[in-house]
């Protein structure tokens, strides 16, 4: 059988050090509604990916040059690939000026608002959870799954999915 695996937190100190924020809770609670988040666990969790690649862009800022030019092209590839950053040559300072909103842009739920295939960020988030919605063919049930660029024009509807053949009688007439 085997023991359960250690529950832990899937985000660093992302919860606010100050609680009763009000600007704070408000900006939150607005990000919530925009993006269609079920909690502010979530919310914490896009922070936490943000934090990690602003701590490694401080760092390779820190760097002499020459050790630089080695890790710079291969950190900024990958943040190319995952959708956060739009040109590969772009300094490094920029990806300091990163927010929020980047991470939460490249979640499956946001995505498929996006494309149209839902009416709301609720409903995008309704239909992933059924498996209504397939990554090349591939059902994907995680709102929070960070799609890559190259993966991006791949969402569609599951193939065995009711809205799926909905969808193709509509385009059909």
């Amino acid at each position: 059988m085997g023991g359960k695996k250690k529950s832990r937190k899937t985000y660093l100190d992302g919860k606010p050090k100050k609680l009763w924020n009000t600007q704070l809770l408000l900006e939150e609670l607005q990000l919530m509604g925009e993006y269609g988040l079920r909690n502010k666990r979530e919310l914490w969790k896009a922070r936490s990916i943000l934090k990690r690649i602003v701590r490694r862009a401080r760092g390779l800022l820190s760097m002499r040059p020459e050790e630089r030019a080695q890790l710079e092209l291969p950190f900024k590839e990958r943040l190319y690939k995952m959708g956060f950053i739009e040109d590969v040559n772009m300094p490094l300072d920029r990806v300091l000026s990163l927010d929020v909103r980047a991470v939460l842009e490249r979640r499956l739920q946001t995505i498929v608002y996006r494309k149209g295939l839902a009416r709301t960020p609720h409903e995008a988030r309704q239909l992933v959870v059924h498996g209504h919605i397939a990554i090349e063919g591939r059902r994907v049930r995680s709102p929070g799954f960070l799609v890559p660029r190259d993966l991006e024009d791949k969402i569609s509807f599951a193939p065995h999915s009711p809205l799926a053949a909905r969808s193709q009688q509509q385009t059909a007439q």
